[in-house]
């Protein structure tokens, strides 16, 4: 009994395990992984190393996106799940895991490389920004494989040729690929931004963005909104392109549209609110500030390139710098410098910290040991210095930086900015030798080339501008040569021979054109009648017919108007000596002694309720007899010897003797009461 109910119990758990296993395969099927996982972790209570079952359970929970947990059994059962037989799973578990390198090792060491692993070894490539051993990897699998996802694989590959172009600067070659999805014109517009070429990347975005609408309004089951969302990257890029274009007002627009969609694609989010950043630059910090929150989303660092987060950093690095948060501008430098020691950036963002901060010499030390460090740099550091040399005031250091660069001496931007600057100090030999180097290098290397020309006419206009006549004549001579009809410069030369060599002047001037050929012909008659030359009449009286005739007349002579007499003013006294002062200004006459601020006429408003100061005084007898006017009552005329007319007063400008006083009483009186009021 004990036996047959043994035997009859295994039997029954084998028919379980067989149940369980059908029950596996269906809801599989049905892509019902939860339930299938169930039934897995019942067979493996029957049989806990079952290598299918432990197999299976895997798969479900890495379609479950339980990657941590898959990777977790597999480690456990390395005995049972060997490498060969597992390589795959546990290669996607590390790489959904962002554990890249762990999953290229994985990959690396299967013995057999399968096509999905293949497939995956090409997405951990693209990762880790290895685009030539992705673009091999892809095109073999194109060329040797025939199944369903043909079209998912010219995708990756053109977005491998796009990640090239954009990051390598690499020109890519013409793959053959036809753009017939919206996948494929996206990333062929990607391929174009990164060749410069903005109005046809323009296009085949916009041809991406009809084909998107287009195959997914197919789909009863899509929204207007989900249609907005898959647009969402397209239309970044649209944005993208504006903002290189200069239309940073459409390109603002269209992002914060993007923004409002709440897209669920955190690079996305980050790449736009850092280009919004570049947009506001020193301006509009607050909405930058909040742009900023974006770019630090959680999981950003795995969606975009390293030079896309290299660029986040300095842009944050640099709005650290505008909002005045040195130390926070200094920390995120050093930590760009530390990730790329090569890395120019971040050594020229501390420069202009310090810069801001008046810390020139630290400034440009700092840039003098990077330039040590690294030759090949040398220009742009040099350009830095010399701008931090210029802002201490040191213009002929900043001159003598510049012409240091070896690469850069020649161009005519430099020439022009030495000269410029050596003119403001007042170098005038300096600035002439600048040219003269710059004249000779295209002598050697670029003869009688366009710029070779301009230099030489520069270089004759500069010394002619500053009286060097005899050291232009050389300029001039070799102008002329590549262009004898110029008479400008025959002229210019002629000038510069009379100081010189009068006798060679005489015989150049043989070559000036005749007056025959100078005269300008030009038909008086057909002048007169044009419109140009109309006459209009000024504002006045209705011409009569008497005038009309007048003007018609050539051989009549116009009478000289009468001129009026001047009007002379009502008060006028001419026994009187009129004040010289008279037609200035009365701020710039000589006893002009300005305005007394706070006094208003009669004092209003001062003393006791209803008294009136100016009015009793005037009334009062008593002090009108006692003493005697000091200055003339309004209305009143003194009469003032001839000969101080040159310091006579005006009567409206006259000051009373007794003002002063008045006032300083005035002030002691205030002074008694203290500041206490009360």
């Amino acid at each position: 009994m004990a036996a047959g109910g043994a035997g009859g119990g295994s039997g029954a758990g084998a028919a379980s395990v067989a149940s369980l296993w059908s029950e596996v395969n269906r809801c599989g099927q049905n892509g019902d992984f939860g339930r299938a996982l169930k039934s897995v972790q019942k067979i493996l209570q029957v049989n806990k190393d079952d290598v299918t079952a432990l197999h299976c359970k895997v798969v479900c929970l890495i379609q479950n996106g339980n990657f941590k947990e898959a990777l977790s059994v597999i480690h456990t059962h390395t005995k049972v799940l060997t490498s060969d037989l597992i390589a795959f799973e546990k290669a996607y578990c590390e790489y959904r895991l962002n554990r890249i390198e762990n999953a290229l090792k994985t990959i690396q060491g299967a013995s057999q490389q399968t096509d999905k692993l293949k497939e995956l070894y090409g997405q951990v490539l693209y990762r880790l920004e290895r685009y030539d051993d992705c673009s091999a990897v892809y095109r073999d699998l194109i060329r040797n494989s025939q199944d369903d996802y043909e079209e998912e694989r010219k995708t990756n590959l053109s977005a491998v040729v796009a990640a090239q172009s954009t990051w390598e600067k690499v020109v890519p070659e013409d793959l053959g690929l036809q753009e017939a999805t919206y996948e494929l014109c996206y990333n062929a517009a990607c391929a174009l931004i990164g060749q410069g070429k903005l109005n046809e990347a323009m296009k085949s975005l916009q041809k991406a963005e009809d084909l998107c609408r287009q195959s997914l309004s197919e789909d009863s089951d899509v929204t207007e909104e989900d249609i907005e969302a898959e647009l969402a990257i397209i239309h970044g890029q649209m944005a993208y392109i504006l903002q290189l274009q200069g239309h940073t007002e459409e390109a603002l627009q269209l992002y914060n549209q993007i923004i409002k969609l709440k897209p669920t694609d955190v690079g996305l989010l980050a790449v736009i609110a850092n280009n919004i950043i570049t947009i506001n630059k020193d301006q509009n910090v607050f909405d930058s500030k909040k742009k900023v929150k974006l770019t630090n989303a959680e999981g950003v660092e795995h969606k975009l390139s390293k030079k896309q987060l290299q660029a986040i950093e300095f842009n944050k690095a640099l709005l650290a710098m505008y909002t005045n948060q040195a130390d926070q501008c200094r920390k995120l430098s050093s930590s760009l410098e530390a990730q790329d020691p090569e890395y120019l950036l971040p050594v020229l963002i501390q420069a202009a910290q310090l810069g801001r901060e008046k810390q020139h010499a630290r400034a440009i030390e700092l840039l003098q040991d990077f330039a040590d460090q690294h030759p090949e740099k040398a220009a742009e550091i040099k350009l830095t210095m010399a701008q931090l040399k210029i802002a201490q005031g040191s213009v002929t250091k900043a001159c003598i930086i510049l012409r240091s660069i070896e690469e850069l001496r020649h161009k005519p931007g430099m020439v022009s900015a030495l000269v410029t600057m050596y003119s403001h100090e007042e170098d005038i030999d300096s600035a002439i030798e600048v040219l003269q180097q710059a004249i000779e290098w295209y002598q050697e290397y670029q003869p009688k080339s366009p710029v070779h020309l301009s230099l030489i006419r520069e270089a004759a206009n500069f010394k002619l501008k500053h009286g060097r006549k005899k050291e232009a004549i050389s300029d001039l001579e070799e102008l002329w040569k590549q262009n004898p009809d110029d008479a400008h410069t025959l002229a210019q030369l002629i000038s510069a021979y009379s100081l010189v060599d009068a006798e060679k002047a005489k015989v150049l001037s043989k070559h000036l054109p005749s007056s025959d050929t100078m005269s300008l012909k030009v038909d008086v008659d057909a002048l007169e009648n044009s419109h140009g030359a109309t006459y209009v009449r000024k504002k006045g009286g209705k011409p009569t017919p008497e005038n009309q005739q007048k003007e018609q007349g050539q051989g009549d002579v116009k009478k000289k108007k009468k001129k009026k007499k001047g009007k002379l003013p009502k008060n006028y006294d001419p026994k009187m000596t009129p004040d010289p002062e008279r037609w200035l200004p009365m701020r710039e006459r000589s006893y002009y002694r300005g305005r007394k601020k706070g006094k208003k006429k009669d004092q209003i408003g001062k003393g006791t309720q209803g008294a009136m100061t100016g009015a009793s005084s005037e009334l009062d007898a008593s002090k009108t007899a006692s003493s005697p006017p000091t200055s003339p009552r309004p209305g009143t005329v003194t009469a003032v010897p001839s000969s101080s007319t040159s310091n006579m007063v005006p009567p409206r400008h006259q000051k009373p003797v007794g003002a002063a006083a008045t006032k300083k009483k005035q002030q002691q009186k205030k002074k008694k009461g203290g500041k206490g009021g009360w």
